[in-house]
């Protein structure tokens, strides 16, 4: 007989008063919505209807209407309020490495434009899903303080200031369907825009004299161009032997620069908006080149400023990851290998770009020189077989027989040696 107010083991499948053996449970959906056992804080019996599941959770609200920004101080007791439409799959898997265990949308995790992977990540990591709250929730709650999630509404000091819609794998996985099906209709869209704007956009490739100097002499050598997308810190560590052996120029795109320090590397370069990188990255020495937009707008030339931190300014339509390229190129490598870029529609739609021309453009500019590295953590993976090692040692073992066997100098300090042993053991 369930007892309301009881926690659920999940080893056992009995009721329990403690925390430390706790498993969120959908009665609705009959699957286990922690995934991989992470754990929720407080998921209670509802007392009314014993079948169903309440979550409750208790913590520290952070806020930003950046994600990226947010993620480098969330903490795994922390609830997180986002303002993401469509959150995308490199921004969920960061929210994923935090720990955070509720994210409250301001906006839609999906919109059903295309089909984004960022809410089915966060759901499958076991992360309590809060959708399309409402942009009041930033004037209603502040950085800091302490609020509570009862099901699908917000509390704060005891009293409902916002709710939503629990997302969940079914809802999700009929979401995404949705979405699937509009996707055609979306890749037209993107095409028309690619060329209304690719027309806007080719100076960026036909003018190099735009590009700034830079104190690197990139001649005749190679670039690694590290940019934040999918799967780029798992190819950054695929290519460890590479970057050891060959020694490349290391370039950082905004967040990328992170994860090159991170494996402990010291980027050459950090190009970009600057809005996503951290204070002590930038502060690691690199040349420091600020992106800025057709009209000499640059927004992260005033966060350099207020850390002290020299730049220089790249005035250019397009991404950064765009103009990485470009410079490059221009400034004469012999060799530019890309690691996380952005290359099909889900990825662009991804980024919230409406279409690819600037990247299309650069790409048929520098594709002799360009070597795209992602999934090259994917493409082979050794297995080292015991049968191997066995043949090996074998191997060595007929070299060494060999060698005895062809020296009669080393054959008598075998006899020798053995004479001398029988003695010591009186045989």
């Amino acid at each position: 007989m369930e007892e309301p107010g009881k926690l659920l083991d999940r080893e056992t499948g009995l009721q329990t008063d403690s925390v430390d053996k706790l498993m969120p449970v959908d009665d609705s959906l009959g699957i286990d919505i922690a995934g991989g056992g992470r754990r929720s804080r407080f998921f209670l019996l509802n007392r009314k209807d014993k079948k169903a599941t309440v979550m409750h959770y208790e913590g520290v609200a952070k806020l930003d209407k950046k994600t990226k920004k947010l993620v480098k101080r969330l903490s795994s007791s922390d609830i997180a309020i986002i303002d993401h439409e469509d959150l995308d799959r490199v921004t969920a898997e960061a929210l994923v490495e935090t720990g955070v265990e509720v994210v409250i949308n301001a906006s839609c995790f999906t919109s059903g434009k295309y089909p984004n992977a960022g809410p089915a990540i966060l759901c499958s990591a076991g992360i309590h899903l809060i959708d399309n709250v409402g942009g009041q929730v930033f004037d209603l709650i502040k950085e800091g303080t302490r609020i509570s999630v009862k099901g699908e509404a917000i509390y704060l000091d005891g009293k409902m200031v916002a709710s939503g819609k629990k997302l969940t794998h079914m809802i999700l996985a009929q979401e995404y369907e949705k979405a699937n099906s509009r996707l055609g209709e979306e890749l037209e869209k993107f095409a028309v825009n690619t060329l209304e704007y690719m027309q806007k956009e080719k100076a960026l490739v036909l003018d190099g004299s735009k590009v700034p100097e830079t104190r690197i002499d990139f001649k005749g050598r190679h670039v690694l161009i590290v940019v934040r997308g999918y799967d780029y810190k798992a190819d950054l560590k695929a290519l460890k032997a590479y970057i050891r052996e060959v020694k490349p120029i290391l370039v950082g795109v905004d967040g990328g620069a992170d994860a090159l320090i991170e494996e402990g590397y010291t980027p050459g370069i950090i190009i970009g908006d600057m809005d996503s990188v951290a204070d002590d990255t930038l502060r690691c020495g690199a040349e420091l080149i600020v992106h800025a937009y057709p009209g000499g707008k640059a927004p992260g030339l005033k966060r350099l400023e207020k850390l002290g931190l020299p730049s220089i300014v790249f005035e250019a339509a397009g991404t950064s990851e765009d103009i990485a390229m470009i410079l490059a190129y221009e400034k004469g490598a012999d060799l530019i290998v890309a690691v996380g870029s952005h290359v099909n529609l889900i990825e662009f739609l991804d980024k919230g770009r409406k279409g690819a021309s600037s990247t299309f453009l650069v790409r048929l500019k520098i594709g002799s020189k360009l070597v795209d590295a992602k999934g090259v953590n994917k493409l082979y993976r050794s297995n080292i077989k015991i049968s191997y090692l066995v043949i090996l040692f074998l191997a060595g073992m007929s070299a060494i027989i060999a060698i005895v066997a062809a020296s009669p100098g080393i054959r008598q300090s075998i006899r020798l040696l053995m004479i001398q042993l029988k003695l010591m053991l009186g045989i």
